[in-house]
């Protein structure tokens, strides 16, 4: 080998050395770059995830909601039934004041205030009011 082979062998090496060092810090700063990246793209998954949590918590509490309020419903129209139940259920007098009545009363279907008065007269106010009261409600005086 000649010295001037030498010496472009040199250079050569001196070069290929060169571009090395240059493609090891491109590599670098592509790593770098790429766990900038990732670190970003790990921040976006955990905002979605976090976004996508609540509102997964907030379609669950607003169905919550929504079923407490449709329990609150029925339960207010269980009550109004079983009012109007209790409305409906007696359109009889108790036995004791058709006793009364029929022993005290000529006419059983045309009861004039006077004689209901006059029957009741032996019970407390408070048993007046309710006896009376039953009778409305059967549709018996009015």
């Amino acid at each position: 080998m000649n010295k001037e082979t030498v010496e472009q062998l040199t250079a050569t090496a001196d070069r290929l050395a060169v571009a090395t060092e240059a493609l090891n810090r491109v590599l670098d700063r592509l790593d770098a770059q790429q766990e900038a990246l990732n670190a970003k793209v790990d921040r976006i998954v955990a905002a979605v995830e976090e976004q996508r949590n609540d509102a997964v918590r907030t379609d669950d509490a607003t169905s919550v909601t929504s079923l407490q309020s449709r329990v609150a419903e029925l339960e207010k129209a269980n009550q109004e039934l079983k009012a109007q139940s209790a409305r409906m259920a007696r359109k009889t007098l108790p036995p004791l004041v058709s006793a009364m009545l029929g022993k005290n009363s000529d006419a059983a279907d045309a009861i004039d205030s006077a004689a209901l008065d006059k029957t009741l007269q032996a019970l407390s106010v408070e048993q007046r009011i309710a006896v009376k009261a039953e009778m409305a409600r059967a549709g018996i005086i009015k």
